[in-house]
């Protein structure tokens, strides 16, 4: 009874401030990438759900290089954008709400989800207390409020690791049989996960030790180890070989590995550590319970679990170290972890050792929650906010006026966010417009009056003009 009160309440505790301006449109921080996976959920949810070609509005030559005609989104595995639609069409009252608003409750979901199998995982391998304070952590730090919240791959990438990391060891822990109900849980959510992002893979160093530290080398003569790394990856070399067939739906991505030439530079430590970790997830004060959960002594379930794991994300931020370093939602999957550290340190505090003041540590648990939540609020709370909603204007009126059929040009320097806003597919980006035309493109949608929108408010008939943007159609225009 003590455990499902214990975990209620860090559920509640979640979910309040993950409402928040949960109905805004989708302009807010990281909607470039937003957008994008939005848009192969609304693709399925107006020409029907075919997980093998996703498409999205973006019909241009910026993610991959090549022309993609026909809007193919060939990235992670899209389970999650087809069981949205799903979803959306079969739960009365769903489709009253926007679909980016009711992505937005399902990331929630998974988030929750997260929590909930760190608290059973914690729990399993260090106690009560550290569970319920690490998923108090999960569920308060500002950084994975907002983007728990935020309709990206990571979200439920997180839920799905997270859920198999708990399910192995629970089958370990508990010395169930290899063909116990634990093992097939964890083989298949280890699986989506890296259909999902194939760095998933980065995490079976932790589980990898803890199957030798109970099992030692019978782990390479059990057969059952040999079918969870089958169940694991033939789907994902499938999937791989699948859309090598689509290379225009393919985004560049060599250059997250170390296409700038950062990884171990000063910069790459200042980004990742100083900004990320210390400033942007753990609030300055959060880096004092982090560096004593980590140097606390280790449980004898614990063993060197908690920072093989941490040595996971650590490899990931190496090995993508430019794609780390541009994106601060790539630090998502580090969340669970980082969560579990800060806990091990207050739970220190909280119960210090004899040598040390109970006065002192207790007023350290206080100062250290309290401004690394202050603080980290107070550096997150403009990704909330809608920088630019003369986008969201002119894409509104554009949905309300142009065809369902419509291929719009809504130059946005690249970023599909503006294009998304009028719910058409098309180019986020100008220039080339008599090609463009040439492709199927009937209007110009804008928010920039520069020299190309000037132009064209000269020489093709205006739909709509305004003092913030214009729309143009580009059915009859003297070049």
């Amino acid at each position: 009874m003590k455990r499902v009160l214990l975990l209620a309440i860090a559920l509640v505790v979640a979910l309040i401030p993950r409402l928040y301006r949960l109905t805004t449109p989708l302009a807010d921080w990281h909607s470039w990438r937003q957008a994008d996976t939005a848009a192969v959920t609304r693709r399925y949810v107006a020409d029907g759900i075919d997980l093998l070609h996703p498409r999205y509005d973006d019909l241009s030559s910026i993610p991959s290089g090549r022309e993609n005609p026909q809007g193919y989104r060939m990235v992670e595995f899209p389970l999650i954008n087809g069981l949205t639609a799903w979803l959306y069409q079969v739960l009365p009252g769903a489709n009253e709400l926007e679909i980016h608003v009711f992505s937005r409750l399902v990331s929630i979901l998974f988030s929750l989800g997260s929590l909930v199998f760190l608290y059973f995982l914690v729990e399993k391998l260090s106690g009560n207390l550290e569970a319920f304070l690490a998923a108090l952590v999960f569920a308060l730090l500002p950084y994975n409020i907002f983007y728990s919240r935020t309709i990206l791959p990571e979200v439920p990438l997180v839920f799905f690791l997270t859920g198999s990391i708990y399910f192995l060891v629970k089958k370990v822990v508990e010395q169930k049989t290899p063909r116990s109900w634990e093992f097939w849980t964890s083989a298949i959510f280890a699986s989506v996960a890296v259909l999902l992002k194939p760095y998933a893979l980065f995490f079976a160093l932790p589980l990898v030790y803890f199957k030798f530290k109970h099992h030692g080398f019978k782990l390479l003569k059990n057969p059952y180890s040999y079918l969870y790394v089958a169940i694991v990856l033939v789907p994902f070399i499938l999937w791989r070989l699948w859309i090598a067939q689509f290379p225009e739906g393919i985004p560049a991505n060599v250059w997250l590995l170390n296409g700038n030439g950062i990884r171990f530079k000063g910069a790459w430590f200042r980004w990742l550590f100083a900004d990320r970790l210390g400033r942007l997830i753990l609030g300055y004060f959060g880096l004092v319970p982090f560096a004593l959960g980590m140097a606390k002594k280790t449980k004898a379930l614990e063993g060197w679990f908690y920072h093989l794991w941490l040595a996971s994300v650590l490899l990931f931020f190496a090995v993508f170290a430019t794609g780390n370093v541009q994106h601060d939602y790539y630090q998502i999957i580090a969340i669970p972890i980082v969560s579990v550290f800060v806990a091990k340190g207050l739970a220190f505090l909280l119960y210090p050792p004899p040598q040390l003041s109970k006065s002192i540590c207790y007023l350290l648990f206080a100062i250290c929650s309290l401004f690394s939540l202050a603080f980290g609020w107070f550096h997150l709370r403009d990704y909330f906010n809608i920088n630019h909603p003369e986008i969201v204007a002119a894409g509104k009126l554009a949905d309300q006026t142009l065809p369902r059929e419509a291929l719009v040009i809504a130059p946005y320097q690249g970023n599909t966010a503006f294009l998304y806003q009028t719910n058409r597919r098309g180019w986020p980006i100008g220039g080339s417009i008599e090609d463009k035309i040439n492709r199927g493109a009937t209007d110009y949608v804008t928010t920039t009056f520069d020299a190309e929108a000037n132009l064209l408010l000269q020489v093709c008939d205006v739909s709509t003009k305004t003092d913030t943007f214009a729309i143009i159609s580009l059915s009859q225009c003297n070049f």
